[in-house]
């Protein structure tokens, strides 16, 4: 966790200053998440970088429960929550392995631009299962350079190694669905825009019967 932390602390002020690389098809994934969810949610989101998510969705949720590594990113997400004055974004340094959360408390979770920069995806998916109620829901947009770019499984150990970028893992778009079914959920929304490398899922916790 140090070293990422360290590597998104330093670029932290230059991030939050870039463009999003698609603002249609982020805007797109935005307003296909509202469709889900209600004024009296309680949502968690793991990785929230500088809150421009957290803060556009606060809203249409009772209270969002944001977290990151990253503690300049925290700076920067609570200095935009101050001035757009918004109170129920709560804002937290902490990674999943360290996060307390009761299970079945949640009624949605938010990792975006995340679980490709995790050691195991599948124990983050099955962690976020267990905090979400039977029927909630769990809303991803996940690099999937396995499909296309698989030449980075030779050059992200380099690149992390020098430290010129953090952990990077590479798998397809069906292992990302897979690892998300594997574990209980059932893809109620998939969606990859065309000649992205990012897919975005909304997955419902299937209830126990």
């Amino acid at each position: 966790m140090a070293h990422s932390a360290n590597f998104w602390d330093k670029i932290a002020v230059k991030y939050s200053k870039r463009p999003v690389g698609n603002e249609a098809a982020y805007q797109q994934k935005l307003q296909k998440s509202r469709e889900y969810f209600r004024s009296d949610m309680e949502v968690l989101e793991i990785g929230c970088g500088t809150g421009t998510t957290a803060l556009s969705h606060a809203p249409f949720v009772k209270h969002i429960r944001a977290t990151d590594i990253s503690s300049e990113m925290l700076k920067i997400a609570r200095d935009k929550a101050k001035a757009q004055n918004i109170k129920n974004v709560t804002f937290e340094q902490s990674d999943i392995d360290h996060l307390t959360v009761p299970d079945q408390s949640l009624d949605a979770a938010l990792a975006l631009s995340l679980l490709h920069l995790v050691e195991n995806k599948e124990d983050v998916i099955k962690r976020v299962y267990k905090m979400l109620k039977p029927g909630g829901y769990f809303i991803t947009s996940t690099v999937c350079l396995g499909d296309n770019m698989k030449y980075f499984k030779l050059i992200a150990p380099i690149g992390k190694f020098f430290r010129l970028m953090p952990l990077l893992k590479i798998f397809s778009a069906k292992e990302m669905e897979t690892a998300l079914t594997d574990a209980g959920f059932e893809i109620d929304h998939l969606w990859q825009p065309e000649k992205a490398v990012s897919i975005f899922i909304i997955a419902r916790k299937v209830p126990s019967t």
